[in-house]
């Protein structure tokens, strides 16, 4: 009954698309929490020029243009998973506000557990490749609509490290670390994992944030480190009590969509609102319940 909803629903959308609005190309698709709850309702899909990559957009691109572009952001997935199962009720979200994703990974169509391959930093890189390219493309759906002045990498546990291991990219106006940080003692990285020196934080210019579950996520050592090593550029640190797996899986992406919209906002969009959850004494994220915040001089 679920797949035979979602099929009607899909076809609405297409019809939709043929009538009036723009609509990107899709080889699969899938309608997640409704299309999430921003403004613009987004679908998750696989681009037909795209392999071994889910795009989350916006289902009507008509309303993007010269006046208003989409940021990017390109997601590395935890455990160097080749799907971004665990995190694209997050993922999707963000884009409903009207942001261009592009996570690592084949398109979870069904909920459970991907078994393939391992991810790899590279296709990061691809994913900023493509967004550009489509933004040139007369014929894509795309054109002209992304802001490709505004281009984030995030990513959690090993998508942290596939991040951080891109850092010196200058297409990337800002980077979120999720979950992760580079290693103190190498010996705990799962084989596989890219493994950079802790030296690669100073090559960092951009602001970085780091968004953690507390002393009880495996990766708040390593996290907080690197947050401590940031010196020369703006850093933030907050932290949430639930352990490693974040709130990724919960409806809408649940609390830590808070501070990585906000800081997509801020750092992408100029959002002065946003701005308002990081700048301050207390800042905004300080005084929601559960969050303990660090920053460092450069954020005011």
């Amino acid at each position: 009954m679920k797949k035979l909803v979602l099929f009607l629903f899909l076809t609405v959308i297409m019809a939709s698309c043929a009538s009036g609005p723009v609509c990107p190309v899709m080889v699969k698709s899938r309608i997640v929490e409704d299309g999430g709850t921003g403004p613009y309702k987004a679908v998750m899909f696989q681009a037909p020029e795209l392999e071994a990559h889910t795009v989350f957009a916006p289902q009507d691109l008509s309303v993007f243009g010269k006046r208003k572009k989409m940021p990017v952001l390109v997601w590395g997935n935890g455990a160097c998973s080749n799907s971004p199962w665990e995190h694209y009720k997050f993922l999707n979200e963000i884009s409903s506000h009207g942001f261009l994703v592009i996570a690592t990974g084949y398109i979870p169509m069904e909920d459970g557990p991907y078994m393939g391959p391992r991810s790899t930093a590279e296709q990061q890189i691809q994913a900023v490749d493509w967004a550009m390219a489509q933004n040139q493309d007369e014929d894509s759906p795309f054109y002209g609509r992304v802001d490709t002045d505004a281009i984030a990498a995030a990513g959690m546990s090993c998508g942290g490290l596939q991040t951080l291991e891109n850092s010196a990219d200058p297409r990337f106006k800002t980077l979120m670390i999720m979950n992760s940080g580079l290693f103190v003692n190498p010996a705990g990285a799962m084989p596989g994992m890219p493994m950079p020196e802790k030296d690669k934080l100073q090559k960092i210019t951009v602001p970085v944030i780091y968004i953690l579950g507390g002393p009880e996520d495996i990766a708040y050592g390593n996290g907080m480190d690197d947050y401590y090593r940031l010196t020369a550029v703006p850093a933030f640190a907050a932290n949430y009590p639930v352990g490693h797996g974040g709130t990724y899986g919960q409806p809408h992406g649940g609390e830590f969509t808070v501070p990585a919209l906000a800081w997509l906002q801020w750092q992408l969009q100029g959002d002065e609102e946003a701005a308002r959850l990081f700048t301050g004494d207390p800042c905004g994220l300080a005084l929601r319940e559960g969050w303990t915040v660090e920053k460092n001089d450069l954020i005011d």
